[in-house]
């Protein structure tokens, strides 16, 4: 059985906006029952533990999907959520992998936070695959693979500028996650937006966007 280890956001405000973020709901849930349904062993964590909050956009009714609505449905679903543990008790050497959903939430205390750059380098040191998606592969922001950063050269996708420009966001967020991962050597490819798009490089596996959670989820059990 694969023990995996999913990281959400514990941040809730929106920049200076004056409005709520957190994870955007659809890739937590869509990836949770992909890793479930295999039968995974997960857990589930954030900075602060307990109750992430949960964009409320993510919420609305456009947005609502089918692993949506099943989570609401899922009593056990919803106490793993509201109980993530702290990411500081965390070790990588207890899992075989790390998935980190997305949102805007991650853009502002996953990207600096120390203990989960050294938690994606050590799974990727010792040769456990990391996968991300939408604005979560902002995480690599600071993660070293062999002193260089761990994007350079490898193909990579993320939340598109365009999408970004789409939501009216493009000057709330610190950075713009595709400009990032290209400044930092990635290989950025991307489909229309709003697509679903996912890419496995040797151990890393990237998604687009929301829609893009079920993929990624999909091509890391490969990968296991």
């Amino acid at each position: 059985m694969s023990k995996i280890l999913m990281v959400l956001t514990s941040h809730d405000r929106l920049g200076n906006t004056g409005r709520k973020t957190g994870f955007w709901l659809e890739e937590f849930a869509s990836p949770y029952y992909v890793f479930k349904d295999a039968g995974a062993d997960l857990t589930v964590a954030s900075p602060k533990g307990g109750q992430p909050p949960i964009d409320p956009k993510s919420d609305e009714p456009g947005n609502q999907t089918a692993s949506m609505a099943r989570f609401k449905g899922d009593k056990e679903a919803q106490a793993v959520l509201a109980n993530t543990v702290k990411l500081e008790t965390i070790d990588a050497g207890d899992f075989d992998t790390v998935f980190y959903s997305g949102g805007h939430g991650p853009m502002w205390d996953l990207v600096d936070n120390k203990k989960s750059i050294s938690l994606i380098e050590s799974f990727y040191n010792s040769g456990k695959p990391v996968a991300a998606v939408c604005h979560a592969p902002a995480v690599f922001h600071h993660v070293k693979y062999q002193g260089e950063p761990l994007v350079k050269g490898k193909r990579v996708t993320g939340f598109t500028n365009s999408e970004e420009a789409a939501v009216d966001l493009t000057d709330v967020v610190p950075f713009l996650v595709e400009d990032d991962l290209k400044q930092m050597g990635g290989l950025f490819e991307k489909v229309a937006d709003w697509g679903s798009f996912a890419i496995t490089d040797g151990r890393l596996i990237t998604g687009q966007n929301p829609a893009s959670s079920t993929a990624a989820a999909q091509a890391l059990l490969m990968l296991l």
